[in-house]
């Protein structure tokens, strides 16, 4: 598995390969998580990843947010 480290290979990977399409409501949700440190996952995400991931991945799920409320991905 190879871990992204752009916002266009973490889209790729979610639009993609996940075949998750990246709506408001999917991006907001996320962010709400990975913002939680007592959520399980995301316990699991830093374990995982590290907290400097799990900053970019934030800030990915953020430049989403900003496009979509653009009119930037369809």
């Amino acid at each position: 598995m190879i871990i992204p480290t752009r916002y266009e290979e973490w889209r790729h990977c979610i639009q993609e390969i996940c075949r998750i399409p990246l709506t408001a409501d999917y991006v907001q949700t996320r962010l709400r998580e990975l913002e939680d440190p007592g959520l399980h996952g995301t316990q699991q995400f830093l374990r995982h990843y590290g907290p400097e991931h799990l900053a970019r991945v934030r800030a990915w799920f953020e430049q989403a947010g900003r496009k979509l409320a653009a009119g930037e991905i369809p």
